[in-house]
């Protein structure tokens, strides 16, 4: 699994993201002030939890070392955790975070992708 160094160079080069540091020394990386991935959350520091569609979260969350994410997946947000080995493989891992950031891009106003660029 790539390391939170790696995933937080892949979440910065994405288009108009913004990075905070809360919920218990979480990397936390938004578009637009909307959550697309967050990492080091839960009991496992390499820990990364991102939005994934319907189908995407029923496969996933099978798959040894992913989870429903803790907290967002309770309160039935379709988020998975990739935790422990063996994960995804590291192009997959991107390609589910790109997945994400794309996933809240679409929910943004069509004025605040506007402003940000991104149309």
């Amino acid at each position: 699994m790539l390391s939170r160094d790696e995933i937080n160079t892949y979440c910065k080069s994405l288009p108009q993201t913004s990075h905070v540091v809360q919920w218990g020394n979480s990397d936390v990386w938004k578009l637009g002030g909307k959550v697309f991935a967050v990492l080091g959350w839960a009991d496992a520091n390499s820990a990364v939890s991102f939005k994934v569609t319907e189908l995407a979260y029923e496969i996933l969350s099978d798959m040894p070392g992913i989870r429903p994410a803790p907290y967002l997946a309770s309160r039935g947000m379709k988020w998975v955790q990739v935790y422990g080995d063996p994960g995804l493989p590291d192009e997959e891992l991107k390609a589910h975070i790109e997945a994400s950031y794309e996933m809240i891009k679409a929910k943004l106003t069509k004025k605040l992708r506007s402003e940000l660029g991104l149309i």
